[in-house]
């Protein structure tokens, strides 16, 4: 990769474990100064040390991306310690598990803030800042966010707002300079995966609380999917769907449901 990222100004959401900790390291190494965020200070601290630690220069910013008195805060901090923002990436987020039926409007209602609402918060606030800068927006959605498999809950339709929103924003801020990226993946590793949704009080069968809800995929590794989103924005690419053979799916998809549909039973476990 190029010195694109070089002496960038950088702010990644969720970036205390993960797929943003895997945005965050990859950045670091590219030379940006990297502004890690995430609610928990602890942890947060924890991964700027591992990134200080190899001479990186990263900078906590602890808040809360579902509260907006925390984000306007964040915002102004930024203006005033860095004097502008190159990238944001919106990363905070988390899955579900649960059939459709049996998940409440509260349910949906807590995932939408984290998933959605989020994303919409910290795009109006820093905006001004990424457009002054031609810089670059990247929101991380999921597949589940083009197709909706089984079992995932509320998890499918935050993600599907996210992907409307990215294209929105993209028509409409796109003249104006700004580089919006929607990032679709499929699961991702993780040290607890299969274990996180085993309290969950929907039944849904075993299989389903494997990434993915048991979608016949292969886990994603986080530093190298970090990377490939480095390398869309430098391309300026406005989707980044992981892997690439689902987009055949999203087509059979919109031309026929009813197709679209089997194919998903059967590529999901359950």
């Amino acid at each position: 990769m190029s010195n694109y990222w070089q002496n960038k100004t950088c702010l990644v959401t969720g970036a205390s474990s993960g797929l943003g900790l895997a945005i965050a390291r990859s950045l670091a190494t590219h030379g940006a100064t990297v502004l890690l965020n995430a609610r928990t200070k602890a942890p947060l601290e924890q991964a700027v040390e591992i990134l200080a630690a190899t001479g990186s220069n990263a900078i906590a910013l602890p808040g809360d991306v579902t509260d907006q008195s925390d984000v306007e805060a964040l915002a102004s901090e930024v203006q005033e310690r860095f004097g502008g923002l190159d990238l944001l990436c919106n990363c905070a987020g988390r899955s579900a598990r649960g059939e459709a039926i049996d998940t409440t409007p509260e349910n949906f209602q807590d995932l939408w803030e984290i998933n959605f609402l989020s994303v919409v918060r910290m795009t109006r606030s820093f905006a001004p800042l990424l457009i002054d800068a031609d810089g670059h927006l990247v929101n991380i959605g999921s597949l589940a966010g083009k197709v909706a498999p089984r079992y995932l809950g509320a998890y499918p339709a935050s993600k599907f707002a996210l992907s409307a929103y990215s294209q929105q924003l993209r028509i409409e801020l796109g003249p104006e300079g700004l580089h919006v990226l929607l990032v679709c993946p499929g699961p991702i590793k993780r040290d607890d995966a299969g274990q996180r949704y085993a309290d969950t009080s929907t039944v849904i069968p075993d299989a389903a609380q494997k990434p993915g809800a048991g979608a016949k995929l292969r886990g994603i590794e986080p530093a190298w999917l970090a990377e490939r989103i480095l390398a869309a924005c430098e391309k300026k690419q406005l989707e980044l769907v992981v892997p690439g053979k689902v987009r055949l799916l999203m087509a059979v998809s919109q031309l026929s449901p009813k197709l679209g549909d089997w194919i998903l039973k059967k590529s999901t476990s359950g």
